[in-house]
């Protein structure tokens, strides 16, 4: 494999995945150029997450029908369009549409960058290239408040969006010249109908958290919508059933190994979705700091899951994949549940060594738990997956907001106040809870579990093959 493809994809996936984050620390100076007030500019976070779950699904259809390389590509240059398009935006339908169309560039980004590394990469390299794709997923979101913060700071918003421009241009030229023609069989007729109750499922789903998290609308029209899109996903399930072909595939989770990735990892992400969510508000609301140094704070976890990449590979060499998984979310849950004990008194040093020591489980997790997706999946089902994996990332990530936004809304109602710092605690050790639920699906899996990706080759004497 061409090392520097893992390279090539992952640039592209931070250029994504900080953008998604970089918005919220310049909300306030986007809405005073725009003339709107900052709530009703969530309108723009949340057009841009309803883009990614109704495109999302769509991705690995698309890669098999006109080649992953092709794809990837074409969404760059979608993205970049719609990063100059924000940029230039002078009212508010304008950038929330641009946002929707950053979106769709980033819908078809992260799933098919992903698939090229599966079908580019032998089941040996998978760890290690899939430790250099999950940099951007932890680092973007730690990197984005204080980078906006700066860039808002210290120059323009506008150059929040106009510096993905010569980023992306680099990664279009690079990609072309090194990503692989992927050839894969031509796939069956679009899933019409699928895609269309998908896309009310996931949309739906997606606005009605995001408005429940991110008060931009009354929380009746979040919670109208995410019942509209829960039903729509139970009338999706039954489709998908009775559909030869479907565009988001339910026979995948007959895969131990990817049902206990995509279960276990959805459980996960909701800490992964919500910490980023509470800090900078307890930073900033509790302790009185202000974006940019909540931000450097908690900048730290991106060194943790940074160094990951350098060793995961001989880790799960040696411990496989069932004991690295179980113990990367008890210490995700433990670490989760510190950050219930911050106070202003807190030395920074603690703060910053617990978000350190928290970057590190939670990249281990997600590069274990990405190479586990694949490890037993057929090439001829890898764009599948992909797109599942995808939509159940983006839905667990939101849930994640979501729940601690409840968490905190409920806090208020029930103390008559405002937020307090004990309502930020309360809300980290139960996200921690839910968290340490991850757990459950790797007790059951075997110990050499994807064993052909991991290089584990510890068996008990009942698994181990007779003489």
């Amino acid at each position: 494999m061409n090392r520097i493809v893992p390279l090539i994809l992952a640039v592209a996936l931070f250029m994504e995945q900080m953008d998604s984050t970089v918005i919220a620390t310049s909300l306030p100076a986007i809405a005073n150029d725009l003339g709107v007030g900052p709530i009703t500019l969530k309108l723009a976070l949340t057009s841009y997450m309803v883009s990614l779950a109704i495109f999302i699904p769509l991705s690995g259809w698309m890669a098999d029908r006109f080649g992953a390389k092709r794809v990837f590509r074409l969404a760059i240059l979608v993205f970049i369009f719609g990063s100059i398009l924000c940029a230039v935006s002078d009212s508010l339908v304008a950038f929330v549409v641009s946002r929707f169309l950053q979106g769709m560039g980033g819908a078809m980004m992260t799933p098919v960058a992903r698939l090229v590394l599966v079908r580019s990469t032998s089941r040996r390299e998978l760890v290690s290239a899939m430790a250099t794709l999950t940099i951007p997923a932890l680092v973007g979101p730690l990197a984005g408040p204080p980078l906006g913060g700066f860039i808002t700071t210290y120059f323009s918003w506008h150059w929040i969006f106009l510096i993905n421009v010569p980023v992306g241009i680099v990664g279009y030229v690079l990609s072309g010249i090194h990503l692989p023609e992927i050839h894969s069989a031509r796939p069956a007729a679009l899933d019409i109908k699928g895609f269309l109750l998908g896309a009310v499922a996931a949309g739906c789903t997606m606005f009605g958290l995001s408005v429940i998290s991110l008060p931009a609308l009354p929380p009746v029209y979040g919670l109208a919508s995410t019942a509209l899109g829960l039903a729509c996903g139970w009338l999706y399930v039954r489709h998908a059933r009775r559909h030869p072909a479907p565009l988001l595939d339910l026979k995948l989770f007959r895969d131990d190994a990817f049902r206990a990735a995509a279960v276990g990892g959805t459980l996960f992400r909701i800490s992964v979705g919500a910490v980023p969510f509470l800090m900078p508000l307890m930073l900033q609301v509790g302790f009185g700091l202000s974006p940019f140094e909540s931000g450097l704070v908690t900048f730290t976890g991106a060194i943790g899951a940074i160094t990951t990449k350098f060793i995961a590979r001989r880790v799960l060499t040696f411990t496989g994949f069932r004991t690295t998984l179980i113990v990367a979310s008890i210490a995700g849950a433990v670490l989760t549940f510190a950050n219930g004990f911050f106070t202003p008194e807190t030395p920074v040093v603690i703060m910053s060594g617990v978000l350190l020591l928290a970057g590190f489980a939670r990249s281990f997790f997600f590069t274990s738990v990405n190479a586990l997706s694949f490890a037993d999946i057929a090439d001829r089902d890898a764009s599948k997956a992909t797109s599942m994996s995808a939509v159940l990332q983006q839905m667990s990530l939101a849930l994640g907001v979501a729940v601690a936004g409840t968490i905190l809304e409920i806090e208020t109602r029930l103390t008559g106040t405002h937020l307090q710092l004990a309502d930020f605690h309360n809300a980290f050790m139960i996200i921690a809870v839910l968290t340490l639920a991850a757990v459950v699906p790797f007790l059951a899996m075997a110990k050499n579990a994807g064993a052909s990706v991991s290089g584990h080759r510890l068996a008990t004497k009942e698994e181990a093959p007779a003489e």
